[in-house]
């Protein structure tokens, strides 16, 4: 069974294929990829990578945790399952712009 690691505490100049590489002279990895920001594309400094099997992915914690690679000393540990951020429409709370519910949906004067 795979198992996914966090990698963190990486070099902003760290590419996908980058860390691929230093995972897979530990073992098969079936997936690596940096995290980068949305807006700019930038590198936000962790990863993930998946390993094909838990023995793979518990020697990579152990031999490549606190290891030096592009001068930064890497942090790698078992990732944690991704929170359930739900939705996040923009809704205002289910607030009605303008309109007061009290007075029958008429425009207020004052708002």
């Amino acid at each position: 069974m795979s198992k996914k690691l966090y990698v963190g505490n990486l070099s902003y100049q760290m590419t996908d294929d980058s860390l691929r590489d230093i995972f897979a002279a530990v073992g098969e990895v079936l997936s690596a990829k940096i995290v980068t920001d949305a807006a700019t594309g930038r590198s936000r400094g962790f990863g993930f990578v998946e390993m094909a099997n838990d023995d793979d992915a518990n020697k990579a914690i152990s031999s490549l945790n606190g290891t030096n690679v592009m001068d930064r000393e890497i942090n790698v540990s078992e990732a944690r399952p991704q929170k359930d951020r739900g939705f996040s429409g923009g809704s205002r709370g289910g607030q009605r712009s303008g309109f007061d519910r009290n007075r029958g949906g008429k425009r207020d004067s004052w708002r």
